[in-house]
């Protein structure tokens, strides 16, 4: 386990029933693919070793015995893996017959996890053959060769120099209103392994991974899930081979289903980030306020060393989204871009009515920010019956404003039937700088930044004088870095945006441009338009000249970096290595790091200004409210984070 990784590998090899020499030899092949692939642990599935279909041969003492020797056999064949395996038999305890996982490391049985549900309806007929593990009244059991090894339900495996806690349970006990894994994951399991022989029907396969992502979303843990397969009897039902891995209710790796020849399924579970978000979720471990058998002390602990796991981003065995914030699918982008848009709408449409206003009122710029904000109390006037002239939509144009964008503002304010005003601020800015002694021809941060104060005060000021309510433009992004002004764009009466990243607000613009009627052709072009606050003058053939990612780095990177950062709780260093799994051939490492740097120095330097923002809708898992979700002192240093980054190897 590197890196705060687990490697596991689920494991379905060709099982013949009754055949338990041959099983091994296939099931030994396939626990050294897993620890070539640096597998901390390798799931096999139930029954593995005699086969899921030998029935009544369970009873048979030839095949228990073969089973014994096969296990021995399995262990002398794996002496020099370091991967944690688990492997389903049949195993004789107390006089009694167990479905049995049992969990081994470097040739030795490090203890046995008998399965506690046993399905008996339908075509299953376990309760023939098995005990459940709650009949068991011995804590150890005696192996093939006089060994005696923990035994029962209760058992963990720890690696407690590296924070992994392994757990087991056994097909049915998935399926269950209390999965065993329930009182693992509270005692402290971050990672269940499952070990199945689930035969498939039509849809079961949907169903079953539902299961398994339901299951490692509502205990935040990573599961492992592998099937039998191949080589099964096919006397009743036919088994697929599914394997699957899932952390967090996100589904990892997934094998196909009816390989011929089996095969295994590699991911890495983010164990560092299950173990921060189980200290961030409350309620998780308030599960355990009504019960005595779920604590820490009630399970006991085995230990193993996880040795496996990725050593560098390259190494990392699972796929690492570039954009968190926007879905890859174009389809789903477009679906959640409308879902969003409705939660957008229905807040400000809730405000305007709260607050008896007449009108709303935008500050148009040209830029995606203002369209989308724009477009936003459009859909809003919409829902409370206000007609679209009701919605005010002023551009300022001030010494950096372009024709292009002067252009588009009016003309998205005329396709969406809005009352358009233009509301110059050169002269007023000129006066305003002159009265405070600014020299002419300064363009500095006060230049700047009274354009910005000056826009916000005409806006509020006309909003005033109509009855209405100041609808501010400014995303989540330019609050995470402090690219907006205190007191100018950084002040509204309702700010519809603060819940939308850079990256989203692109997305959105797009399915407005399909949506909304005669939108489109303006709304393109606004997307295409380069980011800019557009404080500077403009270049001599009148393009933009002050273009925001020249100056703090991509969005796509900010963005990156607060979700992580943010929403996880991630190291510097954490955020690097995953940037660079991300973001793999685009940008070096050089370039991540430099700008991860700007991002951590400039998101604590602006908290002041988070600490009083205007209200507004929450529409995704991060959000920088002071009132909801981010606590954080106006004055906290980033020197121990960018120490941190700085140490990164």
């Amino acid at each position: 386990m590197r890196n705060g990784f687990a490697r596991v590998a689920a494991c379905v090899p060709v099982t013949r029933p009754c055949q338990c020499e041959e099983n091994v030899r296939r099931i030994a092949a396939l626990a050294a693919e897993a620890a070539d692939a640096g597998a901390d642990v390798a799931v096999f599935p139930e029954l593995a070793i005699p086969g899921c279909t030998a029935a009544d041969f369970y009873l048979h003492s030839a095949l228990l015995q073969q089973a014994s020797r096969a296990l021995v056999r399995l262990l002398e064949a794996t002496r020099g893996l370091t991967t944690l395996l688990a492997v389903g038999t049949a195993l004789e305890a107390e006089g009694r017959l167990y479905n049995a996982a049992v969990l081994m490391q470097r040739g030795a049985v490090l203890g046995v996890v008998p399965k506690t549900y046993l399905p008996g309806y339908a075509e299953f007929y376990e309760p023939r053959w098995f005990e459940p593990a709650f009949r068991a009244a011995a804590k150890t059991v005696r192996l093939p060769g006089g060994k005696e090894v923990p035994f029962g339900s209760d058992l963990l495996f720890e690696d407690a120099e590296r924070g992994l806690v392994v757990g087991a349970e056994i097909c049915e006990d998935l399926w269950v209103p209390i999965p065993p894994s329930s009182y693992q994951a509270l005692a402290g399991a971050h990672l269940v392994v499952n070990l199945s022989a689930s035969n498939e029907l039509v849809g079961k396969a949907a169903y079953r991974r539902s299961l398994v992502l339901s299951r490692s979303a509502s205990c935040i843990l990573g599961y492992v899930y592998a099937s039998a397969g191949p080589g099964e009897s096919t006397t009743d039902v036919v088994f697929s081979g599914h394997a699957m891995v899932a952390e967090n209710g996100v589904l990892l790796a997934e094998s196909p289903l009816f390989r011929p020849e089996g095969g295994i399924t590699v991911s890495d579970i983010d164990v560092d980030r299950l173990r921060r978000e189980r200290l961030r979720n409350r309620s998780f471990f308030d599960a355990n306020g009504w019960r005595t058998d779920t604590s820490e002390g009630s399970f006991r602990r085995v230990p193993f060393a996880a040795e496996g796991g990725p050593a560098t981003p390259a190494d990392l065995r699972r796929a690492v989204d570039p954009s968190p914030f926007v879905p890859a699918s174009e389809s789903e982008a477009a679906s959640r871009s409308r879902e969003i848009l409705a939660i957008q709408a229905a807040g400000l449409a809730q405000r305007l009515s709260a607050a008896h206003a007449r009108k709303a009122v935008v500050a148009v710029s040209g830029g995606l920010d203002s369209a989308l904000a724009l477009c936003v109390s459009a859909l809003a006037l919409d829902r409370i019956g206000l007609p679209r002239d009701a919605l005010v939509a002023i551009t300022m144009p001030g010494p950096g404003t372009t024709g292009r964008t002067r252009g588009n503002s009016e003309a998205l304010a005329a396709a969406l039937g809005c009352d358009f005003r233009v509301i110059p601020i050169a002269d007023a800015i000129g006066v305003h700088l002159r009265d405070i002694g600014q020299p002419d021809g300064v363009h500095d941060t006060t230049y700047e930044n009274a354009q910005a104060r000056e826009r916000c005060q005409i806006a509020m000021d006309v909003a005033n004088r109509e009855g209405g309510l100041m609808v501010g433009t400014g995303d989540l992004s330019e609050l995470a870095i402090g690219f907006t002004t205190y007191g100018g764009d950084h002040m509204s009466m309702y700010s519809v945006n603060c819940g939308v990243p850079k990256t989203l607000v692109r997305s959105l613009v797009r399915t407005l441009a399909d949506d909304l009627p005669g939108c489109g052709t303006v709304l393109r072009d606004i997307l295409a338009t380069p980011v800019s606050p557009e404080l500077l003058p403009p270049e001599e053939d009148g393009t933009i000249a002050q273009r925001t990612e020249e100056i703090v780095g991509p969005y796509e990177l900010h963005d990156f970096f607060l979700y992580h950062f943010v929403r996880f709780g991630e190291t510097p260093r954490r955020v690097l290595f995953l940037a660079e799994k991300a973001f793999a051939g685009r940008f070096p490492r050089a370039e991540l790091k430099r700008v991860l740097a700007v991002f951590l120095k400039r998101f604590f330097a602006s908290q002041f200004k988070r600490s009083c923002i205007p209200d507004g809708p929450k529409v995704g898992s991060v959000a920088l409210s002071p009132r909801g979700d981010l606590r954080m002192p106006s004055d906290a240093s980033p020197e121990a984070f960018l120490k941190d980054l700085e140490d990164a190897p």
